[in-house]
């Protein structure tokens, strides 16, 4: 996949989301899911954090528990 489709692929996959959901999916991801310090790095509480995770994996219809799933939305934001 060279990096025009990988760009594109990033866009239609993250496209449910809005740009705060975006920043604090990317941002709690680079944190390896850690609810204190994703908070601490987007100046809001950690349940703020929380629901708006629920909300991302709704949206994308998918599991963030699940390592691989974690992998595939990282590397979308990269390309993002």
């Amino acid at each position: 996949m060279d990096r025009r489709e990988a760009a594109a692929y990033a866009r239609q996959l993250l496209e449910p989301l809005t740009e705060p959901l975006t920043e604090t999916l990317r941002t709690w991801l680079s944190l390896h899911g850690n609810w204190d310090r994703t908070a601490v790095a987007l100046d809001v509480h950690r349940n703020t954090v929380r629901q708006r995770i629920a909300r991302c994996a709704a949206l994308l219809d998918a599991d963030l528990d699940d390592a691989d799933v974690r992998m595939e939305f990282w590397m979308a934001l990269r390309h993002s």
